[in-house]
């Protein structure tokens, strides 16, 4: 029969965390987390402590009893500051020109919006089909200058400037200088 204690290297910390962090959200006692779970009080109480070797099936109970996946109680915590080195990151080429957006953070549970880091060159521009409806765009430029903004609209900027506009309707980049960078900020309302 296999053993269904976790690994000895979880850190045990995380799951105390998580389990108070759960708990409050909740608003649940110890005792009526503890029932709700089917495990003892003081088993819950020494689990939120940071001690004890909780087994798969008391975290799963646990996880159960507080309406939350099982992950949200073993995942390691999200690092307070998140650092993406220049050049790293996903990154995508565009087909149309010397374009490359580089995702640097994805829009998080609650949140509607994405970053990128934009790096063109001159030549073609970039058009860009409308987003979805509520889309609203902010870039600001690092180096370079670059023509942007909705199909009529576009206006030309340079280090430091910064622009807002709608993205749900038809809109383009175009590097106007060697070595053009930008931030781009999608907004989903």
């Amino acid at each position: 029969m296999p053993d269904s204690r976790l690994p000895s290297r979880l850190p045990l910390e995380w799951i105390a965390a998580s389990l108070r962090r759960e708990r409050t959200r909740t608003g649940l006692s110890l005792s009526e987390l503890a029932k709700r779970a089917g495990i003892a009080k003081s088993t819950l109480s020494q689990l939120e402590a940071g001690g004890g070797n909780p087994s798969v099936e008391t975290l799963w109970a646990l996880a159960v009893a507080l309406g939350v996946p099982f992950s949200t109680l073993v995942e390691p915590p999200a690092p307070s500051v998140q650092v993406i080195r220049a050049g790293q990151g996903p990154a995508v080429a565009s087909e149309q020109a010397d374009y490359v957006g580089r995702l640097l953070s994805s829009s998080p549970p609650g949140a509607r919006r994405d970053i990128y880091h934009i790096s063109a060159e001159p030549g073609a521009a970039r058009a860009s089909e409308p987003h979805i409806p509520g889309t609203y765009e902010h870039l600001i430029v690092s180096t370079g200058k670059v023509r942007a903004g909705p199909a009529g609209e576009e206006v030309e900027l340079a280090p430091g400037d910064y622009m807002a506009y709608r993205g749900d309707v038809p809109h383009s980049y175009e590097a106007l200088a060697a070595g053009t960078t930008f931030v781009l900020v999608m907004q989903h309302m």
